[in-house]
C-alpha cells in the first residue's frame, strides 16, 4: 500500500495583512474538496508561544497522486495566488506517513 501524504504549510502574514481577507481566506480553503484528501485542516496559530508563525494548513492525502492532483488544482492555486501577497513567508513540506 502507498503511504499517506501529509502536506504541511506555514505562514507567516504580513504585519498589515488585511484580518478580514485572511479570515475569508482561511475559510476558502477549508473548503476545498479534492478527490484523495483524508483531511483537511487550516487555522491560525493558537498563540501558545511567542514567535509562532501566523497560521498553517495540514493535509492529509491517500497517496503521492493525490497529493500532486491538489498541487495542481486550478482553486487551490487561485487561492494559494491571493494568499501569497499578504504573506511575508511561505513554508512547505510534504512528508510521507508509514502505512
Amino acid at each position: 500500500m502507498a503511504a499517506v501524504i501529509r502536506n504541511v504549510v506555514t505562514v507567516k502574514l504580513r504585519p498589515d495583512a488585511d484580518a478580514g481577507r485572511v479570515e475569508e481566506l482561511i475559510e476558502a480553503f477549508r473548503q476545498m474538496d479534492c478527490p484523495g484528501t483524508l483531511s483537511y485542516s487550516v487555522g491560525r496559530d493558537a498563540g501558545m508561544r511567542e514567535g509562532n508563525w501566523s497560521l498553517a494548513i495540514v493535509a492529509d492525502f491517500t497517496d503521492a497522486e493525490a497529493y500532486r492532483a491538489y498541487d495542481a488544482d486550478g482553486e487551490h492555486n487561485r487561492l494559494r495566488g491571493e494568499l501569497a501577497p499578504l504573506a511575508e513567508a511561505i513554508s512547505r513540506v510534504q512528508l510521507d506517513l508509514p502505512g
